[in-house]
């Protein structure tokens, strides 16, 4: 195949990204399952591929992702993106939501550099609740047997604040850029997946689909 072909081959298969944010317990892993099952994508959830990376016997990056999550601190932003690359590449399919990422600038600076230019980012799907709704969903969450090491209110302390010094500077950084779809997250899933779904057929409509 030579070069202009390949490209074209390339630029056939660009990714379509739309990338999903809250704080912890803000219900996007119930809603992204809602999106995969009525508009097609492909769920990517950062922290499941790093929690599943760290259980695999004899991984390179277990032990290090356990301390990190463990002590609510982000994973080095080269370890999530080759992880979220092998996902999307192994998936057969062009539509992702990604889950969780980026959560601060780190994240954002290392997509930048290994991935932006590999796929489209269609917007910022901003899952927004309050911090006192989002401890008690985890904490319900952790004593109904979640089996998550971090749902626990020590761990939570932490999530919580990173959450709010370095991945709501992510999003007001993509709300100056007007990718932002915001949703009000308090209400219940019902009422919260009427408002995902008039962003989705937005896009739809915008030809982004």
């Amino acid at each position: 195949m030579n070069s202009a072909k390949r490209l074209l081959k390339i630029s056939e298969m660009v990714h379509k990204v739309v990338f999903v944010l809250g704080g912890p317990g803000a219900g996007k892993g119930t809603q992204c399952q809602k999106i995969v099952d009525n508009f097609g994508f492909k769920h990517l959830s950062a922290g499941d591929l790093l929690r599943e990376e760290r259980q695999k016997p004899g991984s390179e990056y277990g032990e290090l992702i356990e301390t990190y999550i463990r002590e609510g601190k982000i994973v080095p932003v080269d370890i999530t993106c080759s992880l979220l690359e092998r996902a999307m590449r192994e998936s057969g399919t062009d539509k992702f939501l990604i889950d969780g990422f980026p959560r601060n600038q780190d994240n954002l600076d290392g997509w930048n550099r290994r991935v932006a230019e590999k796929v489209k980012l269609l917007f910022v799907l901003f899952f927004d609740c309050s911090l006192e709704i989002c401890t008690d969903r985890c904490l319900s969450r952790g004593a109904a047997g979640s089996g998550r090491s971090d749902d626990n209110l020590e761990s939570l302390k932490k999530r919580f604040n990173t959450y709010v010094n370095e991945t709501k500077p992510i999003i007001e950084h993509y709300e100056q850029i007007n990718l932002v779809k915001r949703v009000d997250a308090s209400k219940t899933q019902e009422d919260v997946f009427e408002d995902v779904k008039a962003a989705f057929v937005d896009m739809e409509s915008a030809g982004d689909n």
